[in-house]
């Protein structure tokens, strides 16, 4: 807007009365909205504050200056100005729609003013906006006269050469242009006028962007466009026979001229969006030259020449939907008995159900009403959805239920560990993120079942058990479990121990009573270590000792498979309902679940000794499929003396791999060493620890 230039307060002043009287002449305002423009100067200066404003002038003066602030702040972020949807936003964050006209008068009043600027740089940036969103603006608006004037200014000093190139070219074919014209509605004017159509008959050349803008569509000179004028019919008549005598005439100038029926535009039958209603027909004149011919009547006109600002006693054609019921209500209400003052109370709500917000980079995204943070990040990509832990709106860390608001700028936090939940089901607005949610926890709750039901397989041969499956559903059944499903998800979590499991498949099918005491979880503080048993305990480590809870060592302990916590890592000890203590990792995806549903069962661990055993640790790895890359990958490890790689599985598809390295490492501080040497690999993508 005007701050791109510097102004002294004297010619800001200058411009305020400027601007209110293309609002009073061109568009209509009045009262208030004049009122507004002239208090800018002052409000910008900061010779008076918007509350001031709203005690000395009114609520209604102030609400259009909030509004003016607002699109000020909206600036700050800097969109692409040329999409749709900032145009649109610019129109949700309006609250008065009066805000909307003063922006377009302001900014027809600026290009005015800057054709002696030093400033090239900002001159262009202010024609760039006048071009991508403000003559869309008016157009949208019906206020086509200020359209044309923001399209030849912007024309002008974007497009310099070819501006002045085309206008060249009209001065000089002015006198062959008009003598055409007089040729051509000369005996058109007479048989309208013998059939008892009172009208008058214009010629109007085109505007020099709209012909700018054919010359480079049809790729031709000034030569070779061929409508460089239209001649426009307006009849006058009472409402009820417009369309009667607009096709009466149509059919004249069809009969005197050959009609390119390709050419035929009919908004009278289906006005346009803004309501627009006119007929256009191209027909082959004299000299075997193309003409275009508007036909419209004295209302049609005049709506189409001012827009909302049209006579308030023509009656404003009703839309279909949305923006064309909202500019019907705008022109209702100018056109009441009250004229201007009706909009004060006027309120935009055109976007009421949408919002639009802004990623850091400052591209611009549409969401329904409602929408989260967590909606944002499946928009944005289905990892990010999957993975997402909050976002940060406007520099300030949010939820993921945080609700999304017209002009945030929003930036998505992940985690690698993070995982889809059922209850984000009811976070999300959008039914894409709904379906991407609900796709994700069925690839979670298959993957999780399968795992779990291997590992339980395992443990039931270890122990020289044969598994019946009979047996096994009777199990599931006792232990509560509705669904299957279910059971090993809980398995998978850590939250049901396999040992437990496994003792009640023996009470079952041995029909004895079960060996595991009365299954009463008890804090791992109420053990006391037995030296006697140290020495036959099978411990997962060697030199590596777990110290849990107030200094106890020797406990036995299972390392979860969730999160397959090694030496070095943050860990805590979780006592399962068979008594025994799963190790998890503090930033394992279950941590949360655990704390908040068994706090009373969460023991303190952490590691002592020398890091000298073996862990099996999971890399998952994503990258480009070049060739030799999985020998890139093995030669790190085979390098490494104390890396022992156990398997490896890779799918390729579509250009792209992934796949799962198995590694028995020694600790953290070694497996972040060859995951950072795994990242260097060309091609790979992605190595995150699963």
């Amino acid at each position: 807007m005007a701050e791109k230039f510097t102004f002294t307060y004297e010619e800001k002043k200058k411009m305020a009365a400027q601007t209110a009287e293309i609002l009073t002449e061109e568009i209509g305002l009045k009262g208030d909205a004049i009122e507004a423009v002239n208090l800018i100067p002052d409000i910008e200066a900061g010779n008076l504050t918007i509350e001031e404003v709203e005690k000395s002038h009114g609520e209604s003066v102030a609400r259009i200056l909030h509004g003016l602030a607002r699109i000020q702040q909206l600036y700050a972020k800097n969109p692409a100005v040329e999409s749709e949807n900032f145009r649109n936003l610019l129109l949700s964050f309006a609250e008065d729609m009066r805000v909307i006209l003063i922006m377009i008068a302001n900014r027809v009043n600026l290009m005015r003013h800057i054709r002696d600027t030093d400033n090239e740089e900002a001159r262009l940036e202010v024609s760039q906006e006048a071009a991508y969103l403000y003559a869309p603006l008016a157009h949208k608006l019906g206020l086509y006269k200020l359209k044309s004037e923001l399209e030849d200014l912007s024309l002008k000093y974007m497009e310099h050469d070819a501006y002045y190139h085309i206008r060249e070219k009209l001065s000089a074919t002015k006198a062959a242009r008009d003598a055409y014209i007089d040729r051509f509605i000369k005996p058109i004017e007479e048989k309208v006028k013998a059939a008892g159509i009172h009208c008058h008959i214009k010629g109007r050349t085109k505007s020099i962007h709209s012909i700018w803008q054919k010359m480079k569509k049809q790729k031709c000179p000034f030569e070779g466009v061929y409508d460089l004028f239209a001649i426009r019919i307006i009849i006058d008549c009472p409402q009820e026979q417009e369309k009667m005598q607009c096709w009466q005439a149509y059919s004249i100038v069809t009969d005197m001229y050959q009609p390119n029926p390709k050419r035929l535009r009919d908004w009278l039958s289906v006005p346009k969006s803004n309501g627009y209603e006119s007929l256009h027909i191209t027909v082959l004149g004299p000299e075997q030259k193309w003409v275009e011919v508007q036909i419209r009547t004295e209302r049609m006109d005049e709506i189409a020449e001012r827009g909302v600002a049209a006579h308030w006693r023509y009656k404003g054609v009703k839309g279909e939907t949305g923006l064309d019921e909202w500019l019907t209500g705008i022109r209702n209400m100018l056109e009441s008995s009250d004229g201007m003052e009706a909009m004060d109370q006027f309120k935009m709500d055109l976007y009421e159900d949408e919002v639009f917000v802004f990623t850091p980079r400052g591209d611009l995204h549409k969401f329904p009403m409602g929408a989260t943070v967590l909606d944002f990040a499946y928009h944005i990509h289905s990892k990010i959805g999957n993975q997402c832990t909050g976002g940060r709106i406007n520099g300030r860390v949010v939820p993921i239920r945080q609700e999304l608001k017209s002009g945030d700028q929003v930036e998505i936090l992940t985690s690698a560990n993070q995982k889809p939940r059922q209850e984000w089901l009811n976070i999300v607005k959008t039914s894409r993120a709904k379906s991407k949610i609900r796709l994700a926890l069925k690839e979670t709750q298959v993957k999780d079942g399968l795992f779990a039901k291997e590992m339980l397989e395992r443990k039931f041969k270890n122990r020289k058990i044969e598994q019946d499956e009979g047996t096994m559903f009777h199990v599931i059944k006792k232990m509560g479990f509705k669904e299957v499903s279910d059971f090993y998800k809980q398995i998978a979590e850590g939250i049901l121990d396999t040992n437990a499991v496994i003792e009640k498949y023996l009470e079952l099918r041995e029909g004895e009573k079960t060996i595991t005491g009365d299954n009463v979880a008890r804090s791992a503080s109420e053990f006391e270590l037995d030296e006697s048993k140290i020495a036959g305990l099978n411990q997962a480590i060697n030199d590596d000792v777990l110290v849990i809870d107030r200094n106890l060592k020797g406990l036995d302990y299972q390392l979860a498979k969730c999160c397959s916590p090694i030496y070095g890592d943050s860990v805590f000890g979780f006592v399962t309902i068979s008594g025994g203590i799963k190790i998890h990792r503090t930033d394992c995806p279950n941590a949360p679940e655990l704390r908040r549903r068994f706090g009373y069962r969460i023991v303190r661990a952490k590691w002592s000794g020398k890091g000298s055993s073996q862990y099996s640790i999971t890399l998952r790895i994503i990258g480009t499929d070049d060739i030799g890359i999985v020998n890139n990958l093995t030669s790190i490890i085979s390098k490494d003396e104390k890396l022992v790689l156990r398997s490896i599985n890779i799918d390729s598809h579509d250009g792209l791999f992934s796949g799962t390295l198995v590694v028995m490492i020694n600790d953290n501080t070694r497996l972040e060493a060859l995951i950072k040497k795994l990242r260097t690999v060309r091609g790979v993508k992605q190595v995150e620890r699963i």
